[in-house]
């Protein structure tokens, strides 16, 4: 019989498909096309210290096989999080992963520590790696102030903890490697490439903060990329992130060494994306000849 839960360390899935940050709201957006129950887990919108407005529009552009976003974390707070969301998100039968991000060390730990008080929650992911924020990037470009954040996280609370990298970096292989030795439960690999989209006839850039983070099928090679590099270098369980949308791109991150994928962009274009991948997961593991995803491997 098929085995589909998956272990990242503390924490435990009921499978290994989870729906990416910033791209599922906080779910009540997408009740009417998915069956929460049957995903691995959700992980809404980052939430922050204090509400945030946001960057100017535009916000998005679509761009040849992905899209640009400069969002820039819009959201209304932990205190309205807490009080309104996770009520709703800790009902809906799936593991709730929160994502947070801070501007400064205090403001994890802080809201890390709030989180880890709440019942129903899961696991936190810290969101250390968003390119269209000042100082948030600064957490995931950097070894030392990536464990900082992580240790610090881990110290004030309880629940398995993720770490959210960036591909924007010289080598995803030593951020993965300190966020590990600080205590990181999984990384999730990875946030979006830092790119810019221009409109020639006006000779101006389209997005309102110039430039924003590329997601989608264009980033897929870079991010199989990085799960592969930091898998075969770091003793940690890696979360795969960037243009999947199909199971077959599902089981190319499990190859390369993630034990569990997010679902992004795709969620934009079909909603009922990642209910359709766990229902085709049985077959893809048949086809391999195996009977838990933790029996994927790559052939060298």
């Amino acid at each position: 019989m098929t085995q589909l839960t998956v272990q990242l360390n503390r924490l435990q899935l009921a499978n290994p498909i989870l729906v990416a940050s910033g791209t599922f709201g906080y779910a009540r957006e997408m009740a009417a096309y998915v069956d929460f129950a049957r995903l691995g887990g959700i992980i809404p919108k980052t939430i922050t210290a204090e509400p945030r407005r946001g960057n100017p529009p535009p916000r998005t552009v679509e761009t040849p096989s992905g899209m640009l976003n400069s969002i820039g974390l819009d959201n209304d707070g932990i205190d309205y999080f807490i009080e309104t969301h996770i009520p709703y998100l800790t009902s809906l039968g799936t593991s709730v992963i929160a994502n947070i991000a801070g501007r400064n060390v205090d403001e994890f730990v802080q809201m890390a520590s709030r989180l880890g008080e709440m019942e129903g929650l899961a696991a936190l992911e810290l969101n250390i790696s968003c390119p269209n924020v000042s100082g948030g990037v600064d957490f995931g470009t950097n070894p030392e102030m990536a464990a900082d954040v992580v240790s610090s996280v881990r110290g004030a609370c309880d629940l398995p903890i993720i770490a959210k990298l960036t591909p924007n970096v010289t080598s995803i292989v030593t951020i993965a490697q300190a966020a590990a030795d600080a205590g990181a439960d999984a990384v999730s690999l990875i946030n979006t490439f830092l790119g810019m989209a221009i409109d020639w006839r006006r000779r101006r850039p389209i997005l309102g903060n110039k430039l924003g983070g590329l997601s989608g099928p264009a980033i897929k090679p870079l991010a199989l990329r990085c799960v592969y590099q930091v898998a075969q270098s770091v003793e940690v369980p890696i979360i795969g992130v960037g243009g999947i949308g199909t199971i077959d791109d599902v089981m190319e991150f499990l190859v390369a060494g993630a034990s569990a994928v997010q679902i992004g962009t795709a969620n934009f274009y079909n909603p009922s994306v990642s209910e359709r991948l766990v229902d085709e997961l049985p077959t893809a593991l048949s086809e391999l000849r195996v009977t838990s995803i933790s029996e994927i491997e790559l052939s060298e």
